[in-house]
């Protein structure tokens, strides 16, 4: 296991179907809408859209902007009167997001190995503190890394090489861990292992295999301790 371990947080150790009862609350009174985590999926990948294609075309948007037109842009597309307001209060629930049950046990096996532990987000690190200390792991973790240091979103090479050199160190000493394939793809180009936490997801077979995978990141811990 190499010494560094960068950590995705948002789907990876973030459980974002918290956001699903927000969801819930403003779609009451629309008719024909889709249940909530389809809408919170639909939210989210173009959220992640946009942000890679800021990054392909040279430039840089916040992710706490994009959710918030994403939001907006989505439920008025369902036919919602007012997205604006009904977007504010889905996002509202960003803070109160938690970590998977698994996350934290994973986490404190990875750390009594050695390991230095670093979540790395495209989003704010500031947006995850709240989960951090509600599961009692801020403690486990060398420091906290955004995109917005480097300013090019993941899966952008720049994006890895950036957080490895604040780390003092070279890509080659660093694994990310994630649940999103086409974030560990851009890792593995830029140098880094790659640990996949599957949870119930398949790999796309046209992106190169992981080198650890496990449904879990307890699993994966223990996997990558022993590789």
């Amino acid at each position: 296991m190499t010494p560094v371990v960068l950590l995705d947080v948002n789907e990876t150790l973030t459980d974002m179907s918290g956001l699903d009862a927000g969801f819930a609350d403003v779609l009451t009174d629309v008719p024909g809408a889709p249940a909530p985590p389809v809408v919170r999926g639909l939210w989210f990948a173009r959220l992640l859209r946009d942000g890679f294609a800021a990054t392909a075309a040279g430039s840089s948007v916040a992710f706490a902007d994009l959710a918030r037109v994403q939001a907006e842009q989505v439920l008025a597309s369902l036919g919602h009167d007012d997205p604006a307001t009904a977007a504010q209060h889905v996002l509202g629930g960003i803070a109160g997001l938690d970590l998977y049950p698994d996350a934290a046990p994973g986490l404190r096996r990875l750390a009594g190995s050695g390991a230095r532990l670093v979540p790395f987000t495209n989003g704010a690190t500031a947006v995850s503190d709240g989960a951090f200390e509600r599961a009692g792991v801020t403690d486990l973790f060398e420091t906290r890394l955004s995109v917005l240091d480097a300013g090019v979103w993941k899966p952008a090479g720049d994006a890895y090489r950036g957080a490895a050199e604040r780390l003092g160190v070279t890509t080659a000493d660093c694994t990310l861990v994630a649940v999103h394939p086409w974030d560990l793809m851009g890792a593995a180009r830029a140098g880094c292992a790659t640990a996949w936490v599957r949870r119930g997801t398949s790999w796309p077979a046209y992106f190169p295999a992981p080198d650890v995978e496990a449904d879990d990141i307890g699993a994966l811990a223990e996997a990558m301790i022993g590789s």
